[in-house]
């Protein structure tokens, strides 16, 4: 990788017209590399180039679409390595995490729209009756999935190769041409999956990467004439301002937001399972993940057993290097994030919770760390249970019965991924159906990679992931003749 990182817009690398500025590793406070900041013309330009790219994108063979996707998937997997170092330093990733779950998982999402889906099925046939829009007859229809145009993805910071993968992939497949803007924290990544999407054949424009710091180039690649879809990962409050701009001009959208993922606990449950389920709010990207199991709600006759065990699982965790094998809890993204989620465990205190595990700052002098922290005899009115902090941190409150537990699930601004553990399968299954989330896990923290994901509330708008991605990154048109 160059000091100096280009854009890549319209299939060429582009000197950024704002320069560049310095992507920090939280893990040593030292610098990556240096990021490209776009201008709002750049950002433009971008767009510009994608509309250009699509008519001829669009007709391609959707066989060939799926071949470049392959080829991607290929390139990704045989540079896993110096890819998942480069996503480790810019995102504090352990290294296992970097290689499975970032790039491993941008590889498997290239390969799996690496396969032609039907775009087209029959309609049942219609009889008319004679009327005023002609005599009487059957009415054939066929409806057909049609790519949207030119989308805009913006990619949140906690997974710089899954999830810009999760959104090009599909969209490609289905012949739309993409303008990625990365988080700024992270963009490096990103650049080199389109350094292999290149190398994969795919046309110039087809694939454009534009970053920088200042919020213009956002506002520009959103609201951009030539854009016809904005997908966004990121804050429910940044998502807010996106679909007022797409509502404006009537783009689509698909909205993947907040969460503060309930985890309902019942006295029956496997407690070794739900402890290592929720205890991955702690490790999986410190936290920094909007799926998380952050609150606890657990019912009193388990109650002081899965404190006293979560708290033990906590204390047992090792923080510090990312680079080390035997690292569990690595940095999260910023300084100021740490101070943000340092802010939430003393508000917590002050609001009544009992720091029962965490809550002072990690041992390495360097890197931004923060402890992993439960905070137990919470209430669900708390701040810290009502707000995502984004960090390894996880709230506990009690309840008494399963009609309690499910309102205090559904209590909630968000309503992303929930989860339910209880050795009761058809309870666990009933309470399930009665939350108010996009999905719930049941007796895991594990997710189907073809089952649709995305929220309820103000944790977003659509749904993607395997054929639904396909869905949300095209249009339906209808074809209507007589029989």
């Amino acid at each position: 990788m160059s000091e100096e990182q280009p854009l890549f817009v319209g299939g060429e690398w582009v000197t950024p017209e704002g320069g560049y500025y310095p992507v920090t590793d939280p893990a040593t406070e030292e610098t990556v590399g240096r990021a490209p900041e776009a201008s709002p013309d750049q950002a433009r330009a971008a767009c510009a180039a994608a509309r250009e790219a699509f008519g001829a994108w669009s007709r391609t063979r959707p066989e060939e679409r799926a071949a470049i996707l392959g080829r991607a998937a290929e390139i990704v997997r045989d540079r896993l390595v110096p890819y998942a170092d480069l996503a480790r330093a810019e995102t504090g990733a352990t290294t296992g995490t970097a290689r499975a779950m970032q790039v491993g998982v941008a590889a498997a999402r290239f390969r799996r729209y690496a396969s032609v889906e039907p775009a087209e099925w029959a309609v049942v046939p219609q009889v008319n009756e004679a009327g005023p829009l002609g005599r009487g007859g059957v009415l054939g229809a066929l409806a057909v999935r049609q790519p949207v145009g030119v989308v805009t993805c913006v990619t949140s910071y906690n997974n710089p190769w899954a999830n810009p993968a999760g959104k090009i992939a599909p969209a490609l497949a289905m012949g739309n041409t993409v303008v990625v803007k990365p988080a700024p924290q992270d963009p490096l990544s990103v650049y080199r999956m389109a350094e292999a999407l290149a190398a994969a054949g795919v046309p110039p424009g087809v694939v454009n990467v534009v970053s920088g710091r200042d919020v213009a180039v956002g506002e520009a690649v959103v609201a951009c004439d030539d854009v016809d879809m904005v997908s966004f990962t990121g804050s429910t409050a940044v998502g807010r301002r996106i679909a007022e701009v797409c509502g404006r001009d009537m783009k689509r959208q698909l909205m993947e937001l907040g969460g503060k993922g309930a985890a309902l606990v019942f006295d029956d449950a496997d407690l070794a399972s739900a402890v290592a389920g929720i205890g991955t709010t702690f490790s999986f990207y410190s936290g920094q993940i909007c799926t998380a199991p952050t609150r606890v709600l657990a019912q009193r006759g388990v109650y002081e057993r899965l404190v006293e065990r979560l708290a033990g699982y906590a204390d047992r965790l090792k923080v510090g290097d990312p680079r080390e094998p035997d690292t569990v809890v690595g940095p999260v993204i910023s300084a100021e994030h740490r101070a943000r989620v340092e802010s939430y465990v003393d508000l917590g205190r002050k609001e009544g919770a009992v720091v029962v595990a965490g809550g002072e700052r990690p041992g390495p002098e360097k890197g931004f760390y923060v402890a992993p922290t439960l905070l137990a005899d919470c209430t669900n009115d708390m701040r810290v249970a009502r707000e995502e902090i984004f960090g390894p941190v996880v709230v506990v409150i009690p309840f008494d019965d399963e009609d309690e537990g499910v309102a205090l699930a559904d209590d909630s601004d968000y309503g992303l991924i929930d989860y339910v553990w209880s050795g009761d399968v058809a309870r666990a299954f009933r309470v399930a159906r009665r939350l108010r989330a996009g999905g719930v896990g049941i007796n895991t923290v594990g997710r189907n990679m073809e089952a649709p994901f995305g929220g309820f509330r103000k944790s977003g708008v659509g749904r993607d992931v395997g054929v639904y991605a396909l869905h949300a990154y095209s249009e339906v048109q209808a074809l209507v003749w007589p029989g």
